[in-house]
């Protein structure tokens, strides 16, 4: 299964998540995917703390490394940012009337992910911290011996 088809399974049982331009924000991901990396679960929200701003949609892939976020311009260029689980701090969830955010706390950074169906909060926090635990184990395991 492709990222635009993960990305687009998503918004299918998920309908009220604001998310648009699926298949051009898949392609920055599918650009940035290493040798070896394997998706494990994708979504599509707006990486911005406004609920307002509908305009900021990015493609959130996890794979068995990294958080991976992209997102195409509408003329030209793109944004990327990877997340390693040994910069990831915490993740908080909040939930509102209709919409739901996401929060993720790095050492170097604070991600806001908003306008998300509210449904979709408990599956997507469940992925992501139970990734980012299991990863943390294995770098303590790797660093004790």
């Amino acid at each position: 299964m492709t990222i635009y088809e993960r990305l687009k399974a998503f918004k299918r049982k998920y309908p009220r998540t604001l998310a648009w331009r699926l298949r051009y924000h898949a392609k920055i991901i599918e650009k940035h995917l290493n040798p070896g990396e394997k998706v494990i679960y994708a979504f599509a929200a707006q990486k911005n703390d406004n609920p307002f701003d509908i305009l900021s949609t990015f493609a959130f892939v996890l794979t068995n490394k990294r958080i991976m976020i992209g997102r195409k311009r509408f003329f030209f260029g793109y944004l990327f940012t990877a997340i390693t689980p040994d910069l990831f701090n915490d993740l908080k969830v909040n939930m509102g009337i209709i919409w739901g955010k996401i929060y993720i706390d790095t050492i170097k950074e604070f991600v806001a992910i908003s306008n998300i169906d509210d449904r979709a909060l408990p599956e997507i926090e469940t992925m992501i911290t139970e990734f980012m635990m299991e990863q943390k184990k294995l770098l303590q395991e790797n660093k004790q011996k």
